[in-house]
């Protein structure tokens, strides 16, 4: 389904980026037709995933390792996943218009799609998958369930039929039903356990589940059974958990992996290039994907904004991004959206927010003046961070020194991804860096990070007057007044108060072997990762 011009669908404020994404270095598409056979191995830049589970977690770690084994309802086109304006059936046949005024979406499921333990799946599989997402039950969290405030109900009256009722028409919901973490599961394993896909793993997708050693790798084998005809081509794969980036190169150097599909920093794309002449491929993008500081407004001083102001403040963007581009995945200085949205702000509106202020000298004293008036003055504190080089280690090192200028003393806690998701759920920490990542850029949806009751926002705070601003911007139909409206909301939550603290916006580099064929980049690493069209030519 292709969606219309931007004019017309002023509710998805995603659906004009196509012509703006920059791709670069992409190979052309290949006119042999794709060979059968072979396992690729790819890296994995983590210890190991949190849990199996895709609606209880946000990190790449679970969706590279298990996003092979599932289907989605629907997806972004996999043929041109960096348009982000096409959707694809995965396993309805095909994307409805809605009825009912914009409320109501009707989706029929294929027939003779099989779970991998030869079991039917059906409507009510569908339905009984998107409650979990949506309304999870007492004790289980869903990190996307804010994403679905405009769903009233989903019901199955049959099993070929799935039926969504909106509270409100929004063309924000269609893109947010293309979420690649939304697998579908087995309606009576939910029932029976909720929290058996935390540990486990049962799918419809291309490949069965084959094996998992903990923290070393996870292995899939080909799904002779898949409802997509023809595909997959693999025999299988292998995802090797790697968090040091040394390790990761090496290994595609060395040929003991094809791909890491996250991506790396320009000099080690050179690097790889340099050694692999002519052996290597690579594909470039901008990225939907940045990072946040949060503090946390429960652990004193950051309870104060004039504390938290302080610390944007003294961040000097504008000449961080640039030095920062040349060892890690970061580039582009920006707000809160997607710079190649139409929400979002242009230089001289980015201009007004603290912290992108053009003179460093003037911000930092600024932050320096909030300091001592909110008898903060030489503040020490801790950075939670999360065990991942890129570009969290760097970022975090050149943060500690940005406020290290306006007299804080910060050290890091650098914790892998499990125990680091824990403090963040427990509250154990005083400011942590983040990064706000999603699969289909949608700005109305991708800001909710920044608000105070997202499953995952972790600023513990309250604050209604920025969640009446939010829902008054998702229900605005006018474009302009919805782009005014999101201008006030990311001044009021990054600069009056500074409830979180945007950093810099990820560029895209991924070099892989050039006999892996049939992927294709997108402006998330999260979208396009179940490997049903990937072949190797070799």
């Amino acid at each position: 389904m292709r969606l219309g011009p931007w004019p017309v669908i002023t509710g998805a404020c995603a659906f004009a980026l196509a012509a703006g994404l920059a791709l670069a270095a992409t190979p052309s598409e290949e006119e042999a037709p794709a060979k059968r056979g072979g396992t690729l191995t790819y890296v994995i830049p983590d210890d190991a995933p949190p849990s199996f589970d895709g609606h209880r977690e946000g990190t790449f770690a679970t969706l590279h390792s298990v996003a092979p084994f599932y289907s989605t309802l629907i997806r972004v086109d996999p043929e041109n996943p960096s348009s982000t304006t096409d959707f694809a059936c995965d396993l309805c046949t095909s994307v409805p218009q809605p009825t009912d005024g914009g409320k109501t979406y009707t989706f029929k499921i294929r027939d003779g799609v099989k779970f991998h333990d030869g079991s039917p799946l059906t409507a009510a599989d569908v339905a009984a998958s998107w409650q979990m997402i949506i309304h999870p039950p007492k004790g289980m969290i869903s990190a996307r369930e804010s994403w679905y405030e405009m769903v009233d109900t989903v019901e199955a009256p049959d099993p070929s039929t799935v039926v969504f009722h909106l509270k409100f028409p929004t063309n924000a919901f269609l893109p947010a039903l293309a979420d690649p973490f939304t697998f579908i599961y087995k309606k009576e394993i939910l029932d029976t356990n909720p929290r058996w896909y935390e540990k486990n793993v049962l799918g419809s997708g291309p490949f069965k589940f084959a094996e998992y050693d903990t923290g070393q790798a996870i292995k899939g084998v080909r799904n002779p059974d898949y409802f997509h005809k023809g595909q997959p081509y693999l025999d299988g794969f292998s995802g090797v958990y790697a968090p040091k980036q040394a390790v990761r190169v090496g290994a595609i150097r060395s040929e003991r992996a094809a791909i890491e599909f996250r991506g790396f920093p320009p000099s080690t794309r050179d690097a790889l290039k340099s050694a692999l002449d002519g052996e290597l491929a690579v594909q470039e993008s901008d990225w939907n994907c940045g990072n946040l500081v949060t503090p946390n407004h429960q652990k004193k001083p950051f309870d104060d904004p004039r504390v938290r102001r302080a610390l944007t403040l003294a961040i000097d963007r504008w000449h961080g991004a640039p030095a920062l581009a040349k060892i890690a995945n970061v580039r582009t200085v920006g707000g809160i959206v997607f710079p190649h949205s139409p929400l979002a702000a242009t230089k001289e509106e980015l201009g007004q927010i603290a912290g992108f202020w053009s003179d460093i000298e003037k911000s930092r004293t600024e932050a320096r003046r909030l300091l001592k008036e909110a008898g903060a003055e030489g503040l020490s504190f801790e950075l939670l961070n999360r065990n991942v080089d890129q570009p969290y280690k760097y970022v975090g090192t050149w943060l500690v020194d940005e406020w290290s200028k306006i007299g804080l003393h910060v050290t890091q806690r650098v914790e892998p991804t499990g125990p680091e998701l824990d403090a963040l759920r427990s509250g154990n920490f005083q400011v942590a860096l983040l990064a706000n990542c999603h699969g289909v850029p949608n700005p109305l949806l991708d800001v909710q990070t920044f608000l105070p009751n997202y499953a995952a926002a972790y600023g513990y705070y309250q604050d209604q007057a920025e969640l009446d601003l939010y829902n008054r911007m998702l229900r605005e139909t006018d474009f302009a007044k919805q782009r005014a409206l999101m201008r006030q909301f990311e001044k009021y939550v990054i600069d009056d108060q500074a409830h979180q603290i945007w950093v810099l916006w990820w560029y895209r580099i991924v070099p892989y072997r050039s006999y892996v064929k049939g992927w294709k980049i997108s402006p998330s690493h999260y979208i396009n990762q179940d490997l049903a069209t990937i072949w190797l030519d070799k």
